[in-house]
């Protein structure tokens, strides 16, 4: 989750909120990707999660990194909860998971050259302290009580009212990870065309990235538990956005929207302040009951587009949310897949034309259908083996369309870091279905062989 938004004066009308999304519109030459992976952090010998705290623990990991590999340090209060370095940030999920935020870069093999040396800088001093880190879409084994809540004073306050507004809220917190990629528009078309392409076939993200069968030890019926637990999070912040679709969807309609979301809180003076369910409407009009007289400010607007959590979302830039966190061959894989479909236009023109006359109901569908049966689903006869196929395809067209080079020109272009999602079509088999067959086969239905065979 991101940290405190800075900069930006008071918000004069409402085409300030509208123009602050628009100032995200960057020429074609300038577009960048950025990724973010979440992981879990465990003890070697134990296989319990990470504290906060402690000789072996998330705050050694993050002190290592900073005195080892001059990351800077971001406080709050007196909690060490992040790091910043060179345009990227480290930072602590509520759980306890290891964030990193890259910085923007210009291609896919900048951005998987990141992933890897972050991941082994994090390696080595993990190993140091006697910890591991793994990807997976959802803890495996452990339970909620057994996850620590990292010091930030908006989760505590999130942890209270989640269970007030769905279902699942504080298992998301806790014990899901992510991996996205986040992408830059060009005009306030291209963000359209690009958003519903994001919304609609975050579904097959989700089928060739799902990581989670597994729940408290035991598999859950799902190959997507953290896709399931979005779904039941809170309908408010969440979902498939179905206006987005509609006629007259631009920034002024996602503006309207995100004001119809409740509010979580004011960041102030270091301080997070209770603005649970509150209205931002009221905010602009200087009557929000948690700062009476006071009016928003553009950091203010900006932390709150940070407690919007839709399947695909806008800033100043689109962020693709579908995806479960997992093996470390696959963090540059999803950058590929969204990059090759959504900077060349031939690409995403062919995505547009994939999701013409798909309906509301048909999105949704999709949706559960991948967060449950993965790359077996199937609805309205149409299979998502075949769609993952032909998006894979396109945007294999997209990243040689792109032709950006790597490794000092000896790599033509980025259409290797499609391998792993080419070598799912061709088995059926997404990292859950992997973990399935491992768990009913050779582990014996013991869990607790995946943290040694699949950590990083």
């Amino acid at each position: 989750m991101s940290i405190p938004q800075t900069g930006g004066g008071l918000i004069e009308s409402h085409d300030d909120l509208v123009t602050f999304l628009a100032s995200g519109c960057k020429p074609e030459a300038d577009w960048k990707i950025g990724t973010e992976h979440e992981k879990f952090g465990y003890c070697q010998d134990t296989l319990k999660p990470l504290p906060y705290d402690g000789d072996r623990s998330i705050k050694a990991i993050l002190e290592g990194l900073q005195d080892r590999f001059g990351w800077n340090p971001i406080f709050e209060g007196e909690y060490l909860i992040g790091l910043e370095l060179n345009g990227a940030n480290i930072s602590l999920e509520p759980g306890g998971q290891l964030e990193l935020s890259g910085a923007p870069l210009d291609t896919i093999h900048q951005t998987c050259d990141e992933v890897n040396e972050h991941l082994r800088e994090v390696q080595s001093v993990a190993d140091e302290i006697g910890g591991r880190f793994i990807g997976l879409g959802f803890a495996p084994h452990w339970t909620h009580d057994q996850m620590p809540l990292m010091p930030k004073g908006r989760y505590k306050l999130m942890d209270a009212y989640m269970d007030s507004v769905g279902e699942t809220g504080r298992d998301m917190m806790r014990r899901t990870c992510t991996v996205q990629v986040n992408l830059d528009f060009g005009s306030e078309t291209d963000m359209v065309q690009k958003f519903r392409t994001a919304l609609a076939l975050q579904p097959v993200a989700n089928a060739l990235f799902g990581n989670s069968p597994f729940k408290e030890g035991k598999l859950n019926g799902h190959k997507s538990w953290r896709g399931r637990i979005w779904k039941h999070l809170d309908e408010a912040r969440t979902g498939m956005l179905p206006f987005v679709f509609e006629d007259g969807m631009g920034f002024d309609r996602y503006v309207d929207y995100a004001l119809d979301v409740p509010m979580y809180f004011v960041y102030r003076d270091g301080q997070y302040i209770d603005a649970l369910g509150m209205s931002f409407r009221d905010f602009l009009k200087g009557e929000l009951p948690a700062l009476p007289g006071e009016k928003p400010t553009l950091s203010d607007w900006a932390d709150h587009l940070t407690t919007i959590f839709p399947e695909a979302r806008i800033k100043k830039y689109m962020e693709m949310r579908g995806a479960d966190g997992g093996p470390w061959r696959r963090l540059c894989a999803l950058p590929a897949f969204w990059v090759g479909m959504m900077y060349d236009q031939n690409a995403l023109d062919a995505t547009t034309d994939m999701i013409k006359g798909w309906t509301p109901e048909f999105r949704e569908e999709l949706r559960v259908a991948a967060f449950t049966d993965g790359m077996a689903a199937e609805v309205d006869g149409v299979k998502m083996m075949d769609l993952a196929r032909q998006c894979v395809e396109i945007a294999d067209a997209g990243l040689t369309a792109r032709g950006r080079e790597g490794a000092g020109g000896l790599v033509p272009d980025e259409t290797h870091f499609l391998n792993a999602l080419k070598d799912t079509i061709e088995t059926g088999q997404a990292p859950a279905d992997e973990l399935i067959e491992r768990f009913e086969g050779d582990w014996n239905g013991d869990v607790t062989r995946v943290f040694g065979e699949y950590s990083y």
